[in-house]
């Protein structure tokens, strides 16, 4: 594949190391009053492309003061109004506490260590009993760790109660957003969370010194009983002073929030919106392992220098404008990827594919070999290929935003050894990305299972709507399948003895597989029925639609009759 061209060498840094050598990182950021759109290039390729409308804001990380609707025991889980078309899901396990002696678990941001949290305040918290170990009443415990079980819902919330939450998903098909209580308040190095207790690490820095030494240095700075902290990837070589003032912007920032709860008069209320696009990109993604940044919106570009400003200047060198006339993303080649996002098949380079496809319980990849044969060695080339498929599996779900359960057919292998290449080169290609992703072994079939954290709906869910001919479902009725319905619905017509005479109204090609095909068959139905027909073809009509216009009045009477 040839490298797409570069606007300038002066404008590149020295590429970042990961952790499999060098990898080139760039973002180009293509900025308008109707549309903001972010594409992240990892060596010249595009793994990740995030868009923003105003009509289509996200609400993930957004904060509001809910009110329960509903508690269902059943499921540990409640519905709160967060005054959206769709109540939000709220789980006992995003309520609650872990013991002391728990280790931290993960909460929202995806490469982060969180400390544990503390129970969120709410007006029935003390109606919770006392449980074993003498814990005082109000306190909580968060997920079902090593066996243990949660509490009942309905002795932590109760209908009406009003407490403030989270987006942590945003709605996806027909279900509504999903929330926690444990409200996290993210900044360039650091995340404050209000209701935890305990300062966490990100994993990422694995070096036992240096995790030690960011833990004692936050610590110190944190308010007594003030709630917890995450120390985020980006914050190694932080100083203190940074430290200092992230924290003290956070914690200006909640008591903003508090306030502004506190003189809400009435549940649902938006207490807190969560960054921009642009902004928050530049918080939690644009580091030193990022090269460059392109943009080509001044505004934009000012709005990024501006918050650089306060974070991490020795990063505004790294800014770009971009002033060519050619179209930003058509400068970098990849106009034609994002088209090609909305299309099941994705050709491998060596001639191999994957048909890629979203269902409503699961996504399928099902990888071919296609015009590849190799020479000699079948194994080769299907190791080949499955190891190219590996690669691209993970750039498209990361560039299509798909989530939930995945399923990747591979081509069956005989040997274990290179079942194993397959699944260790796939995950090696998912640690880039930043969403929680696990991998299972290749099956006896040659399937991965693996899922994806889902957060807010694909690419294809949001920029696409179901097709008004097929609703959806990429096929139509065969012109012989329509003839059949037509006859079928003028039997009905028949039967009822309402009707005199009809026009049929249909597709041109199925008018003429009806005229060169079954020439005879409207006539003779015609007479068997009783009934004059006149039959007009419409070019507007949808390939499997026909339409029944009572004579001579023109009334539609297609929904009377017409039979599936």
């Amino acid at each position: 594949m040839t490298s797409r061209p570069s606007l300038s060498d002066s404008d590149h840094p020295t590429p970042s190391r990961s952790g499999n050598g060098f990898v080139k990182r760039e973002i180009l950021i293509n900025g308008g009053p109707r549309e903001t759109r972010v594409a992240i290039l990892e060596d010249d390729r595009l793994v990740e492309l995030l868009v923003d409308r105003p009509d289509h804001r996200r609400i993930v990380g957004d904060i509001y003061l809910g009110k329960v609707e509903a508690v269902l025991p059943g499921i540990q889980a409640a519905f709160v109004d967060i005054g959206h078309e769709k109540s939000a899901f709220l789980h006992a396990s995003d309520l609650l506490e872990p013991d002391e002696d728990e280790e931290p678990g993960e909460n929202g941001d995806e490469d982060e260590e969180a400390p544990p949290p503390q129970p969120p305040p709410g007006p029935d918290r003390s109606r919770r009993k006392r449980g074993n170990g003498d814990r005082p009443s109000g306190e909580f415990r968060q997920r079902e760790v090593s066996g243990r079980k949660l509490p009942e819902i309905s002795e932590i919330l109760k209908k009406g109660q009003v407490l403030p939450v989270q987006v942590t998903k945003e709605p996806i098909s027909t279900k509504g957003s999903r929330v926690t209580a444990q409200i996290s308040l993210p900044g360039r190095f650091l995340v404050y969370m209000p209701y935890a207790s305990r300062v966490g690490i990100s994993r990422k820095i694995d070096n036992r010194e240096q995790r030690a030494r960011l833990r004692e240095m936050v610590s110190g700075l944190l308010p007594e009983g003030a709630g917890g902290l995450i120390v985020r990837t980006v914050a190694e070589g932080v100083t203190e002073e940074h430290f200092r003032r992230e924290i003290t912007a956070l914690l200006n920032q909640w008591k903003k929030i508090k306030r502004k709860q506190f003189y809400v008069r009435k549940a649902p209320a938006l207490l807190q919106r969560e960054a921009s696009l642009t902004r928050g990109l530049i918080r939690d993604v644009f580091s030193d392992k990022v090269d460059s940044l392109f943009v080509d919106n001044r505004d934009v570009q000012q709005e990024i220098l501006d918050y650089l400003d306060d974070v991490d200047p020795e990063l505004k060198d790294r800014v770009k404008l971009y002033q060519g006339e050619m179209p930003l993303f058509d400068k970098y080649e990849i106009e034609g990827e994002i088209s090609g996002l909305f299309r099941p098949r994705v050709d491998l380079p060596t001639g191999g594919s994957l048909v890629i496809q979203p269902t409503e319980a699961l996504v399928s990849i099902d990888v071919n070999t296609g015009r590849y044969t190799g020479r000699k060695d079948p194994e080769k080339t299907i190791l080949r290929t499955n190891l190219e498929a590996a690669r691209e599996i993970a750039r498209q779900l990361r560039l299509r935003d798909l989530g939930g359960i995945i399923v990747c057919d591979f081509i069956d292998m005989e040997t274990r050894s290179n079942r194993d290449r397959v699944l260790q080169e796939l995950r090696t290609h998912l640690g880039r990305d930043r969403a929680r992703t696990r991998a299972m072994a290749v099956s006896e079939l040659g399937m991965i299972e693996m899922t994806r954290q889902r957060i807010r709906p694909s690419l294809h869910a949001t920029m696409t709507t179901d097709c008004p001919t097929c609703t959806g479902s990429g096929r139509v009725f065969r012109p012989e399948v329509v003839a059949r319905r037509i006859e079928r619905s003028l039997r009905r017509v028949g039967h009822a003895k309402r009707e005199k005479a009809l026009t049929l109204r249909l597709h041109p090609e199925v008018a003429l597989y009806l005229l060169e095909e079954e020439a005879k068959l409207l006539p003779s139905v015609g007479r068997s029925i009783g009934v004059s027909l006149d039959t007009r073809d419409d070019p507007m009509m949808h390939l499997d639609e026909f339409r029944l216009m009572s004579r001579p009045s023109g009334r539609d009477v297609t929904e009377q009759y017409a039979v599936g």
